[in-house]
């Protein structure tokens, strides 16, 4: 499709969802987890509650950026995204969900640490780009964006699109040196 068909967030908001249900979060390693996501009809109702629910999870989850259809045990490719406020996001969006996600453009690749709610005891390292472009479709009006960020939602938007694939951060880091424990702050 021409790059003039896509648009960015534009006046979509997360309210136009609806109210979602908080749905437990599945840990590897859960078959759903390894498994490529279906690709899904943006507008259809099924895939606009699934958003809802996505985006509720990820606001009642304490440190949660990001959470795709996956970690809920479904099987789709649509996640949620939301970096505002961390304190490595300099360039955000808001919250955002978006189906079919991928990547278009990848530049500045660099090493970061990254933890997962699907994997609760571990970190990792992973090398992701520091500045990325996105297309994707917005759950309910199905329009087409392209949202063109980097830093840390950059990190963020690659982590859940690899959900969407069947990849956790673990299949992505250099090897055992690059996974840690976890640390537990009282």
């Amino acid at each position: 499709m021409a790059a003039e068909a896509y648009a960015g967030l534009g006046a979509w908001t997360p309210e136009s969802l609806g109210a979602g249900a908080v749905l437990p979060v599945v840990s590897a390693p859960h078959t759903v987890l390894s498994r490529a996501g279906a690709e899904v009809d943006p507008t259809d109702e099924e895939t606009i509650r699934l958003a809802a629910d996505l985006i509720a999870t990820m606001r009642v989850s304490p440190g949660c950026v990001g959470l795709a259809a996956p970690q809920v045990g479904v099987g789709a490719q649509v996640f949620a995204v939301d970096v505002t406020g961390h304190p490595k996001a300099v360039t955000l969006h808001g919250t955002f969900a978006l189906c079919n996600a991928r990547v278009v453009e990848a530049t500045r690749w660099k090493a970061g640490r990254e933890g997962c709610m699907s994997v609760p005891d571990l970190t990792g390292d992973v090398k992701r780009a520091s500045r990325l472009v996105v297309e994707g479709a917005l759950p309910g009006s199905g329009e087409l964006v392209r949202l063109v960020t980097d830093g840390f939602e950059a990190r963020a938007l690659q982590h859940e699109i690899d959900h969407c694939a069947g990849l956790l951060f673990l299949d992505r880091v250099a090897g055992a040196h690059a996974i840690y424990q976890r640390k537990v702050y009282l």
